[in-house]
């Protein structure tokens, strides 16, 4: 009897070791693709999207535009973006599936501006007309740059992170968990307290402020968790 209640524990832990390991390199990945994405789209709007030449007395005049230029809506849900995946980790239940629907429709908004962005022509023709002086001055010779799809990616990356935080977001720790109590008031609770925020701080290498210094370190958090598992 007592050999053939062996596997059962086993077969009820297995589906749950797997479920961590997905929930854990989902964080991994919309930390990843959402620093990434923002970073993307911050380069690009900066950058050079359109440029033409306007007719002047004497010859033509070149003019060129960046994407802020064009539209400025890019870099403005970039930051958005990116502050909402930061927030996801500040809170809890209700307001971290806001926040998680906000990473993921700012991802949207970039991706359709720049997607209308990437042929628009109006930014050019109101530098050509300050430049010459002429209400309706047209632009000639005008070609675009591939940064407004640079820019898209960027969008593409930020909307992945808030499809996985919607989708496993519930499963992420909390950077607020680390400073819970679980003791009195007293002075030798503060200071077991303070040992195990610092314990678990420098033990727990899957909590959002460790994957967010393996990401300014260069390292790749969802190698770390595999190399863990491993």
């Amino acid at each position: 009897m007592s050999a053939a209640a062996v596997p059962q524990p086993r077969a009820h832990h297995e589906p749950t070791a797997s479920a961590a390991r997905g929930r854990r390199r989902s964080l991994g990945v919309a930390l990843l693709s959402g620093a990434l994405g923002a970073a993307l789209v911050l380069l690009a709007t900066s950058r050079t999207w359109a440029k033409g030449t306007a007719a002047v007395a004497k010859g033509t005049l070149p003019q060129h535009a960046n994407g802020d230029d064009i539209t400025g809506l890019p870099g403005a849900l970039a930051v958005v973006g990116l502050a909402a995946l930061v927030a996801v980790f500040a809170v809890n239940r209700l307001g971290r599936w806001v926040v998680s629907g906000l990473l993921a429709l700012s991802g949207a908004g970039i991706v359709v501006s720049s997607l209308l962005g990437a042929s628009d022509k109006a930014a050019l023709e109101e530098k050509a007309s300050q430049a010459t002086g002429l209400a309706d001055s047209a632009i000639h010779d005008v070609a675009y740059t591939p940064w407004p799809w640079v820019a898209m990616v960027g969008g593409l990356l930020l909307l992945l992170a808030g499809v996985l935080a919607l989708g496993y977001g519930r499963h992420w720790p909390a950077m607020s968990g680390r400073y819970e109590r679980t003791g009195g008031g007293g002075k030798g609770s503060r200071g077991t307290a303070a040992r195990a925020r610092r314990g678990g701080a420098a033990g727990d290498p899957e909590r959002p402020e460790e994957l967010w210094k393996a990401l300014d370190r260069g390292e790749d958090p969802t190698e770390r968790s595999a190399g863990r598992e491993a």
